[in-house]
């Protein structure tokens, strides 16, 4: 079992790792052995946060480097940023991600670009600068590793109005798909995760209430909202050696939405 989960000494970049789902990423990370740098726009809890996470493990370090991830520059300056204190990377979270909800007939423009740049094109322009470390001490047997954070609302049809979330996230699932084909022979793996509802700064609003909250729960077939350990293990698993033959996959960490039967 050591074998297959194991992941010390590894390292490992997690964007959005300051709170939510990319913190639980880390944390879990960081308690099994991985030096884990974790970026974020809010420089105070990006150092916040990375003090928190670091204080985890004895063998393991975690070391905040804020940047925004929104622009090309952002994404450049941020890359160099994690080449300048590791020589290799052996697995890339990409978890940043934001939001928008307005009715149809008013629906920003400003709310489409913003979703998708930090949704899709962050995570593939990061993917590429970063590819150099990822192959750095990559093998057949242990390939680097690129884990895209989706959503569920990427695979099923939401309820509510966030149009160019549930776009992106499901470009983000095709994203990772076809890097996947694209990469295979560099031994790097890629394949995505589509969370349903976790405690989230974009949860929050469906979680503030212990009504809205058992609401949330009585949608969810497994009855509860997902956990730090939920999240975190299957990006152990595609992290570690019993990950190392799956690529180019998506895999719900829903509770069972997406197995639900409409009619």
């Amino acid at each position: 079992m050591t074998n297959l989960f194991g992941l010390d000494g590894k390292v490992a970049v997690v964007t959005g790792g300051s709170r939510g789902i990319g913190y639980m990423i880390a944390a879990g990370l960081v308690t099994n052995g991985v030096t884990t740098y974790i970026t974020a726009r809010k420089a105070d809890a990006c150092d916040a946060a990375a003090s928190e996470l670091d204080e985890l493990s004895s063998t393991a370090s975690c070391v905040s480097i804020p940047g925004d991830l929104s622009s090309a520059e952002g994404v450049a300056e941020f890359a160099a940023a994690v080449g300048e204190r590791t020589d290799a990377v052996d697995v890339l979270v990409n978890n940043a991600g934001a939001a928008w909800g307005a009715p149809l007939g008013e629906f920003p423009e400003t709310g489409f670009d913003k979703v998708l740049a930090i949704n899709v094109k962050a995570p593939f322009m990061l993917t590429q600068e970063l590819l150099p470390l990822l192959e750095a001490r990559a093998t057949a047997q242990d390939p680097g590793r690129v884990v895209m954070i989706g959503s569920i609302d990427g695979i099923r049809v939401p309820g509510g109005d966030n149009f160019s979330y549930s776009a992106a996230k499901a470009g983000v699932h095709m994203l990772a798909r076809h890097l996947a084909a694209d990469i295979v022979g560099r031994h790097v793996t890629v394949n995505s995760v589509a969370p349903g509802p976790f405690e989230s700064k974009m949860m929050e609003y469906m979680l503030d209430s212990d009504d809205k909250r058992e609401m949330v729960e009585a949608s969810v077939p497994r009855g509860r909202i997902g956990s730090a350990a939920d999240i975190a293990g299957a990006v152990i698993f595609l992290a570690g050696r019993a990950g190392a033959f799956t690529t180019g996959a998506t895999i719900p960490v829903d509770g069972g939405i997406s197995t639900i039967r409409r009619g």
